[in-house]
Formats: C-alpha cells, structure tokens, sequence
C-alpha cells in the first residue's frame, strides 16, 4: 500500500460480497434462491421457471443430444399419448430462435380429431434447452394458443410435456405452419431484426400486423383455460410490479458485473408504476420475425413464439413493438416503420380504431424504460452467465447478443431523461 493510503476494511467487504454472490450465480444454494425469491415475487408459474432455472444450474453441464437420441425421447412420449400404432419418419433439427431446441417431424397416426382416419401430420417439437436465454413456461405458451385457435392463425397444439417429464427439458408439440418470416427476394436485414419487406408486401402484411395485436389485446380472458396465468386487477399496479420484479430477479441471479443504470432505472420504475386501466392478453414479442406469411397469397400464415405472453398492460406489448431495434426506415430515410411494416404514426393510429382502446404515452414511456431494463438484464446477465457456463446450444449467438448492450442501456439513458 502506498503512502497516504488509507486500508477501506468497508469496502474489502463489499468486495467480497460481490465476488460471493458471483459464485452463487453460477452455483446457487437454496438460501441465495430463497432470498431472490423474497425479495423480487412475482407471477406463481414466472416463480416456478425461475426457480426451476436456478436449481437445474446446479446440476452437470449435460452433452447436446443427438438426433438418434432424441428420436428415442420422442418414441416414449407418443407411445404414452398416441393411441393405436404409429410411424414417425423424417425427424430432423430446425434452425432459428436463439433460446429454444427446435425439431420437426412427421407422423403418421390416427388422429381422434379427424374422427380416427389415418393421416401424415407434419408437427414441431419445441423445447428448453439445458439453460435458456428465457426461462419460460411450455404451459403458458400451449394456452396463450389454444385461446387464439378461433381468432388468429396459429398453429394447433397437440401435446405438452409441461416439467419435462419425457423429454430432456419441458417441451411443446404443434403443428408445423408453411411460410415465411422475411421476402426471399428483398435484401435486408434478418427476420425479426428490422426486415425489409418493400413497398407492396409491407402494405399487405402491415393491416393483418396491425388488425391481429387489436385482436390479441381485446380477447376478453373470461372463460378461457388460463391457469397458468395470474390476472393482475384493474386499478392496481400489480402488472407493473411483477414484471419488473421479474425482470429485476433475472439481473440479480445471472449479471457477472456492476452497471450503476440498472440501479437507477430499477429506482426510477419503481417510483413511477402505471395503475392497470385494462386487462389485456399480451403475446410478448409481437414483431417480424415472429410470424409467417405466404409469399404468394401475402397472408400471414402464423404467428409463433407466444413464450413471454402474460396478461396485463397493452403498453408494454407497444412499447416493445416500436422499439427501435426491431424496425427500420423506408426509402426516404425518414419514415421509421414499425417492424419494417407500418409507419409509426399510422401504427398508432389503426391500432385505436381497430381495438376501440387509446394509447396513454405516459404509460407507454413506462413500459419503454422497463423493455430497455429486461433487454439488458437477459443480454449483459443471462446471455453471459448460459454462455459462461456453457449451457446452450446457442453459445456463440448468445456471445454475439452481448455486444448490442450498450446500444441499449444508451437508450434506456436516453428515455429516463425524457430524450428518447
């Protein structure tokens, strides 16, 4: 030690502290898990997945399966739920996505809902990896589905092994939907990431983007098999508070360094939580990429990925739709279109006439602050601490997700200041 230094005792505790619970994020015992828990509640099943998260990080990092494999895995699980013989051929891997396991193959089975004939159905298998850049529900996303079967195109639901009890990790089989997520024939961006789509098709598409979110944000939630889901109550700030809570126990369990701006963004949307004005259903990540067209017909033939559904606010559904990241300019170099789709303005606008529901820019500009805030904390923490640890298949694109952090958290600045 120098001279005229002085030995801070205060602050070689926090270090250590710091380096404790950094060791706990890779190992974590059941007192840290517990004290997540505590401090960060949240929705029961976002609970569940979150702590089912933690616990499994204890267990061996586990080798990727093979085909073969996998193949027996499946066997099992229709041998148990499939009455009558069947046959499974062309099973293979899918690509895309950067937090599920993706397997399509085709069966052929008597399938009780064409009253028993025999048939060829194409499905998916959707399933966790070991560790995922979003810990979610299978559950959650089967019946975010199923409610929109009659309302908009989506796939239909098959099975659903909820806690992983035949697969490896909790999985998700539908059917597989033909289509598209970008133009074959538009340079540009990648699907889900700004796409280009040029004048004609984005006009086509932009009504059917706009007209679907209105029907997701007015299906009334009455009736329908949403167990898995808590209903927050109107007047309340109970939607608020959970998301952020949740978002705030992903960055305390998985971030490997300081960022002072998470704190003070925490401080700031817990200061200023909306009160809810209306229950809506929310897809999570409603955005090119997400949904498939047909070329020909230019329909969108399926809307995927209802991973991070929940029932809330309608705001934080457009306040993430409109985020930057995923949408870009026309040819003038001017016009910012939502998605690569609608032009900003006119979004907001056929979204009201549509849904009969206003747009609180208030409310709006919560959500926006809060959608910077869980961008950063599932880049800068979980993407860094599953690629660490070396827990998914997706490893080298989780790597590369690291890299536009600070692009976001500038822009979470920018909105807690009022500038953006």
């Amino acid at each position: 030690m120098g001279a005229g230094m002085s030995h801070d005792p205060g602050r070689d505790v926090l270090e250590d502290m710091r380096g404790m619970d950094h060791a706990l994020r890779d190992a974590p015992d059941e007192a840290f898990i517990a004290r997540m828990r505590e401090r960060f509640p949240t929705e029961r099943e976002m609970d569940a997945m979150l702590t089912r998260k933690m616990r499994r990080r204890l267990l061996p990092r586990r080798s990727p399966v093979e085909l073969a494999e996998f193949g027996g895995f499946l066997d099992r699980f229709l041998r148990a739920h499939v009455q009558g013989d069947f046959e499974v051929s062309e099973l293979r891997w899918m690509t895309g996505g950067g937090s599920k396991i993706q397997l399509t193959f085709l069966l052929d089975w008597e399938d009780p809902q064409q009253q028993g004939q025999r048939t060829r159905t194409r499905l998916v298998v959707r399933m966790e990896p070991q560790e995922s850049l979003s810990a979610t529900s299978r559950l959650r996303e089967s019946q975010l589905i199923q409610a929109f079967a009659d309302t908009l195109p989506v796939p239909r639901v098959y099975w659903v092994d909820a806690e992983g009890a035949w697969f490896p990790e909790p999985a998700l089989i539908y059917a597989f939907a033909s289509g598209v997520t970008k133009p074959t024939q538009v340079e540009g961006r990648v699907g889900g990431v700004g796409a280009s789509f040029g004048p004609m098709l984005r006009a086509q598409l932009g009504s059917q983007f706009v007209e679907h979110l209105a029907r997701i944000h007015t299906l009334d939630v009455q009736g329908r098999d949403f167990s898995a889901f808590d209903v927050p109550a109107v007047g309340t700030t109970q939607t608020a508070l959970w998301q952020l809570n949740r978002a705030r126990r992903i960055w305390e369990e998985d971030r490997g360094e300081e960022l002072p701006l998470m704190d003070v963004a925490a401080n700031w949307l817990e200061r200023h939580m909306p009160e809810l004005d209306r229950v809506s259903v929310l897809h999570g990540d409603y955005r090119s990429g997400n949904f498939l067209f047909d070329e020909a017909s230019s329909r969108i033939t399926a809307w995927l990925d209802w991973e991070r559904g929940y029932i809330g606010d309608r705001h934080r559904d457009l306040a993430w739709i409109t985020l930057p990241l995923f949408g870009n300019y026309a040819e003038d170099g001017k016009t910012f279109l939502v998605s690569g789709l609608v032009p900003l303005e006119t979004f907001y606008t056929e979204y009201e006439r549509l849904s009969g529901l206003s747009i609180d820019p208030q409310r709006l500009r919560y959500y926006r602050i809060l959608n910077s805030y869980q961008l950063v904390a599932s880049s800068l923490g979980t993407a860094y601490r599953v690629a660490r640890l070396g827990r998914s298949h997706q490893d080298v694109l989780l790597t590369w997700i690291e890299g536009i952090v600070y692009q976001l958290a500038e822009e979470m600045r920018g909105q807690l200041l009022g500038s953006s």
